[in-house]
C-alpha cells in the first residue's frame, strides 16, 4: 500500500468556532477528495498526525473515527489506517486504484525496518544511535560559509559536462594520487553520492539475469539497488581480517557472480579493516577469477589509531576495480558529491546513463567541493574530525562497559563511525527495535544488513551527542532486562 511520507502543511484556526477535531477531519477529507490520498493510501500514524497538527492524540482519534463512520477510512489490526472509499471518487465508476500501480513498480520497497528508520530519523525528538553521518556539531559550517563568501567567476550554475566539473575531477585525481591511486580526470565520474554510483553500475554494467557477491553483513544488503535491477546479492562470510576467501571462492563457483562489492576499510556495519595480507590474497583471487571488484572506500580517512592501509585500487594495474569515494562522511552528506574512479570506457558508459537520469550532479555542489579540496579545507577538517571522533569513541566504549559489559560483546573499532554490538541470542533485537522506538530511541538492528545478524546492533559515535548516547544506552539496557525477564517468566 502507498503511504504519505512527508509532513503536511496543516493549519488549524484555534479561534474558529469549528471544533479542532472537526477541522482536522475536514483537512483529511480534502486530502482524500483531491486525490492526493487515493483509495489504498495508508494514513500517517495517529502519533505522527498529532505531532503535525500540534494536538493531543485523542483529538486525532476523534477525527479519524468520524471519517471511519462515513466509510472513508478503516483501520486494520497492526496495519494502520487506510483510505478504503471516497464518496467523490466512487461516484466515478472508473476511479483509479493507485495502490495497484505502486505495488507493481519495478523498484523493490525497502525492508519495513528501514522504512521505519528513514521516517524516524526526521522526528526531532528521536535520538539516533546508529546514524551513519557526522552530527550537526561536526559539520564544517564555517569553512563552507568561507567558500561561499569568496565565490568567484568559477561558480558555474548551468549544467556540467557528463563526467562532472573538470576542475573537481582534477582535484579528485590529485586526492587519489595522495592515496596511491593513479588516475586522470578522464577516468573520474562525479556522482550524487556513492549510492548513485551503485545504481549506475547496477543498470549499466551487469547483464540480466546475474548476481554479485558481497560481505555478509553489508551495507549493500540494506538498500535495494541491485535487487531492483534484477540482480541477486549473495553473502560472503567475514572474519576479523575481512572477507573470507574460502567462502568467496565457494560463492564464485556456485553463482558465477558478475561483481564483488566490498568495503575493505572500516567496513559498514562491523568496522572491520581488511588486513594487508588479506587484501593481497583477495586481489590475486579476483584477478585469477576475472572477477571485477567494487571498492566502496567512503570511510577511508576516518582512521583514529593509525593511517588506513592503501586502497585496493592502489594496486590495480589491470583496471579491474571500480573505486567509490564520497564527501558524505568527511564533509557533509547534504552536499551529495561522490565519485567513481574506473577505466575510461566504464566512465563513459556510466556518464551516459547518468545524463539520461538526472542530467548531471549539482554544479553548485561541485563548485563547493572543488574549493573544499583546492583551498586545503579537506585536510584541515579531516584532522579535526578524527580528533573529535577519538573522544566520542572513548566515551561510547566507556558507556558500553557500564551498561552492557556483563551482557554484550563488541570490538574496539580503529576508525570509522561504528561499533558492532552483539547481544545474546535469546534477546530479540526485533522486539528491542520496536520498544526503543516507543521510547524515542532509534537503533539500527543488525538484521537490516544480513538476516544472520539478527542479534546485533550498529551503534554510531558520530551523530548523537554523548549525553544522548548515555541516556539511550541506559534505557536500552532496561528494555533488554525487561525482555530477559519476560523470557524467564
Amino acid at each position: 500500500m502507498s503511504s504519505p511520507q512527508s509532513p503536511q502543511p496543516w493549519q488549524l484556526n484555534r479561534e474558529h468556532s469549528v471544533p479542532i477535531h472537526r477541522q482536522i477531519e475536514q483537512q483529511l477529507r480534502h486530502k482524500i477528495s483531491s486525490g492526493e490520498w487515493p483509495v489504498g493510501t495508508r494514513l500517517p500514524s495517529q502519533r505522527k498526525l498529532a505531532e503535525q497538527f500540534g494536538v493531543n492524540r485523542s483529538t486525532v482519534t476523534q477525527a479519524l473515527e468520524e471519517l471511519a463512520s462515513y466509510g472513508i477510512v478503516a483501520g486494520n489490526k497492526g496495519g494502520g489506517t487506510h483510505v478504503v472509499n471516497s464518496t467523490w471518487n466512487m461516484l466515478a465508476a472508473n476511479a483509479i486504484d493507485w495502490s495497484s500501480y505502486v505495488e507493481a513498480g519495478a523498484h523493490q520497497p525497502n525492508l519495513p525496518a528501514i522504512r521505519q528508520i528513514n521516517e524516524a530519523e526526521y522526528q526531532t525528538d528521536m535520538i539516533r544511535t546508529g546514524t551513519g553521518e557526522p552530527g550537526p556539531e561536526l559539520l564544517p559550517m564555517t569553512a563552507i560559509k568561507q567558500i561561499l563568501n569568496h565565490a568567484d567567476e568559477q561558480l558555474f550554475l548551468g549544467y556540467e559536462e557528463p563526467r562532472g566539473s573538470l576542475a573537481l575531477r582534477q582535484q579528485i585525481a590529485i586526492h587519489a594520487a595522495d592515496m596511491g591511486i593513479a588516475c586522470s580526470p578522464e577516468s573520474v565520474l562525479i556522482v550524487s553520492g556513492a549510492l548513485q554510483a551503485l545504481q549506475l553500475i547496477a543498470v549499466g554494467l551487469l547483464a540480466r539475469p546475474s548476481s554479485i557477491v558481497a560481505e555478509a553483513p553489508s551495507y549493500i544488503q540494506s538498500v535495494r539497488v541491485f535487487q531492483s535491477a534484477g540482480i541477486r546479492v549473495h553473502g560472503v562470510e567475514m572474519d576479523e581480517q575481512g572477507i573470507q576467501l574460502t567462502s568467496l571462492q565457494q560463492q564464485i563457483t556456485q553463482h558465477q557472480p558478475g561483481l564483488l562489492y566490498t568495503i575493505p576499510t572500516f567496513h559498514n556495519p562491523t568496522g572491520i579493516v581488511m588486513s594487508p595480507a588479506r587484501r593481497n590474497e583477495l586481489l590475486e583471487l579476483c584477478r585469477n577469477q576475472s572477477l571485477p571488484l567494487i571498492e566502496d572506500d567512503v570511510y577511508r580517512e576516518l582512521w583514529l589509531d593509525e593511517p588506513s592501509p592503501p586502497p585496493l585500487k592502489a594496486k590495480d594495474t589491470d583496471g579491474n576495480i571500480l573505486y567509490l569515494g564520497s564527501l558524505s562522511k568527511m564533509m557533509t552528506p547534504g552536499i551529495r558529491v561522490g565519485w567513481i574512479i574506473a577505466p575510461e570506457p566504464v566512465i563513459q558508459r556510466l556518464a551516459d546513463i547518468k545524463m539520461q537520469t538526472d542530467y548531471g550532479s549539482s554544479g553548485f555542489s561541485q563548485y563547493v567541493a572543488t574549493r573544499w579540496f583546492a583551498d586545503g579545507y579537506h585536510q584541515q577538517h579531516c584532522e579535526w574530525l578524527r580528533a573529535e571522533l577519538r573522544v566520542r569513541r572513548t566515551r561510547l566504549l566507556s558507556l558500553l562497559e557500564r551498561y552492557f559489559g556483563d551482557l554484550a560483546q563488541w570490538s574496539v573499532p580503529s576508525g570509522g563511525f561504528y561499533i558492532w554490538l552483539e547481544l545474546p541470542t535469546h534477546i530479540s533485537v526485533h522486539r528491542l527495535f520496536h520498544l526503543s522506538l516507543k521510547e524515542g530511541i532509534l537503533i539500527n538492528p543488525g538484521y537490516i544488513y544480513d538476516r544472520q545478524s539478527a542479534h546485533h546492533i550498529r551503534l554510531s559515535y558520530a551523530y548523537a551527542t554523548i549525553e544522548q548516547l548515555d541516556y539511550s544506552l541506559n534505557r536500552l539496557r532496561r528494555l533488554v532486562d525487561q525482555l530477559l525477564h519476560g523470557n524467564k517468566s
